[in-house]
Formats: C-alpha cells, structure tokens, sequence
C-alpha cells in the first residue's frame, strides 16, 4: 500500500538516526515501528494481582454500640462534648 506520511520533525529525526544506526531504509524502519506499535497495544493489559484487605478482630468496643455518635462523644469526652 502507497500512502503519504506527515511527521513531525522530532519523530523523523528519531526515524533518521535510527536508520543510521541500523542501516535499514527508512519504509522498514517505519513499517516496524507502526507494526510494533499496533501489535503491543492491541493485546488487553496484563491483569493486576488482586488487592486484598484482610480483617483484623480488635476485639468488642469499649464503649458499647457505635451506631449512635451522640452516645460515643457523650462516653468519650462526658456530656459537654456539645
């Protein structure tokens, strides 16, 4: 396939030293870059371990039922905690 290709300069300068460095034309060095480009983000991400809380018993609470807030403060700092 023929096609006409408009890259920014940072990128052709990128393509020229590596044609350079590698002495490959520059239609295979930018067919493999597109072609390693395409084939890595086309696989779906690697699955992440799963993350896991594990419970803790800190025992029963030592002011009774945590429901109510207004009975811990009352516990807590006395009945002025208003």
């Amino acid at each position: 396939m023929r096609t006409t290709l408009t890259l920014d300069d940072d990128v052709a300068a990128l393509l020229r030293s590596a044609q350079t460095r590698k002495k490959a034309t520059f239609k295979s060095l930018v067919n493999e870059a597109i072609r390693d480009y395409l084939t890595r983000k086309g696989r779906p991400p690697k699955a992440r371990k799963r993350y896991r809380v594990r419970p803790v018993s800190v025992g029963p609470s030592l002011v009774g039922n945590l429901d109510c807030v207004s009975e811990v403060l009352a516990i807590a700092e006395g009945e002025a905690y208003k």
